[in-house]
């Protein structure tokens, strides 16, 4: 059934929420049934060959497109400058040919930021101060992140070289003002529906713990990290992902046992589950509405939610 909406009268919908709950189905579904296209906003899911640990689950796409999948290379470092200006693309480019974006991710920093309409400039790596962080623990470099007037949030820092990234990223607003004065500056929001798919405290946690045996038992998710290795991934590339990658590298360089590390990576999915939910709860503080519609309803009375809202709207 299509809907008797027009893409081009239609706000940017956005579908967020924490890992596992559902996201990626929610959002093909409205995308197939309001004639749009996926704009992911998940941190990882940029990255080639990270399919698994990620949970891309490309097959159900079917024949809706989406973008920021798989656009650079594992390895590498894409940040929120790179998000914003290849998701703003995007979602002109989506707009130039009548469908409608559908934006679909966990990273509360980029949903937030695209929404809002930041414009950031590109801050490069500072080598001097990158060495006078070595050695450091992520608990002193969090303090240290924290003394700041901050423009970057810290509740993704889950690694010591993200947390070094953030704070170079403080260093340069400080050393460049004028930088820091645009970055602040007022933007154009996008028009946006916001959805979040509402799941209850015990039931995620089963679904992360489902997902994460059913990832190591019939998905190779260990295979896939250690094929990355092969391929000349640097393993210390791998750690700065976290999650997943963090700790199968750390359990294949000898670091962690398999028992250590399966006990690890399900304590730090669960914690950042609950910093995901910490960040969109702050989007409402900031202005934000958010509309939470039930994780396990089907797919037509999800839509017929949403459908709901927009004619409210």
């Amino acid at each position: 059934m299509m809907s008797a909406f027009s893409p081009d009268t239609l706000p940017v919908i956005a579908v967020v929420g924490p890992t596992a709950c559902g996201k990626t189905r929610r959002g093909v579904a409205m995308a197939r049934h309001f004639g749009g296209e996926i704009v992911s906003a998940d941190s990882r899911q940029v990255y080639t060959g990270m399919d698994v640990g990620t949970g891309k689950d490309l097959a159900d796409y079917g024949d809706v497109p989406y973008h920021l999948i798989d656009v650079a290379p594992a390895g590498t470092k894409y940040n929120l400058y790179k998000y914003l200006r290849d998701a703003r693309r995007a979602v002109a480019d989506i707009r130039a040919r009548h469908r409608l974006p559908v934006v679909v991710g966990g990273t509360g920093m980029y949903v937030e930021n695209l929404l809002k309409g930041t414009v950031l400039p590109e801050v490069p790596e500072n080598p001097e101060l990158r060495r006078s962080l070595e050695g450091l623990s992520l608990d002193e470099l969090a303090a240290i992140l924290a003394r700041t007037k901050s423009l970057h949030n810290t509740t993704d820092i889950d690694t010591v070289q993200r947390a070094v990234r953030a704070i170079e990223i403080e260093q340069f607003y400080l050393d460049n003002p004028e930088a820091a004065e645009a970055a602040r500056a007022p933007q154009t929001p996008l028009d946006a529906l916001i959805v979040c798919v509402d799941i209850p405290r015990e039931e995620r946690r089963r679904l992360i713990s489902e997902r994460m045996r059913r990832r190591f038992d019939s998905e190779n998710m260990l295979d896939e990290v250690r094929r990355l290795i092969d391929s000349g991934v640097d393993p210390e590339a791998l750690i700065y992902y976290g999650l997943e990658y963090k700790f199968l590298t750390l359990h294949l360089l000898g670091r962690l046992s398999r028992a250590e590390m399966e006990e690890q990576l399900e304590t730090a999915i669960h914690q950042f589950a609950k910093r995901q939910m910490t960040w969109f709860r702050g989007m409402e503080r900031r202005g934000f509405t958010l509309h939470n519609i039930s994780w396990n309803l089907s797919d037509d009375d999800f839509i017929a939610e949403v459908e709901r809202l927009l004619a409210n709207a």
